[in-house]
């Protein structure tokens, strides 16, 4: 595993892992429900989705066109999606914030684990970002 895992915990809503680019719980339940979940937990936000990457079925598509014949993930989806007033919020505060955005909550599945995560932002305002994520990523995992 490419990125070295710094901290773990146990909690209520499953297993958490910090690494040093990403957040990422488990999920107790299939792929399928764990991608409904975040889905439902986007729009409750009041969050529009804009698009849902499928990064797995890529990945699994193009293996042997790269010269790889390693399944990385069963399946994989990226949730990608904007908030207006903290996007404004932290650009404000640093308009190269812009960097950061859109946000994406991923859902993967791999050697029958299924993971809800997001990458780790700088700390500053884009912390409350990181936050929102958590608390979607909570709500999904019925937290």
């Amino acid at each position: 595993m490419k990125n070295l895992i710094i901290a773990a915990c146990l909690t209520a809503a499953g297993t958490m892992a910090v690494a040093e680019e990403s957040t990422y719980y488990t999920f107790d339940g299939s792929f399928g429900d764990a991608t409904f979940s975040v889905e439902n937990a986007i729009i409750g936000q009041g969050l529009v989705i804009d698009y849902v990457s499928h990064t797995g079925e890529m990945l699994n598509r193009t293996g042997e066109d790269v010269g790889s014949d390693i399944v990385l993930f069963t399946e994989a989806d990226i949730f990608v999606f904007c908030s207006a007033s903290l996007s404004r919020e932290v650009m404000e505060a640093d308009p190269m914030n812009i960097a950061h955005c859109p946000y994406g909550i991923f859902v993967a599945e791999r050697d029958g684990e299924v993971m809800i995560g997001y990458r780790n932002y700088p700390e500053g305002e884009m912390q409350k970002v990181q936050s929102l994520l958590d608390e979607i990523v909570q709500d999904a995992l019925g937290g």
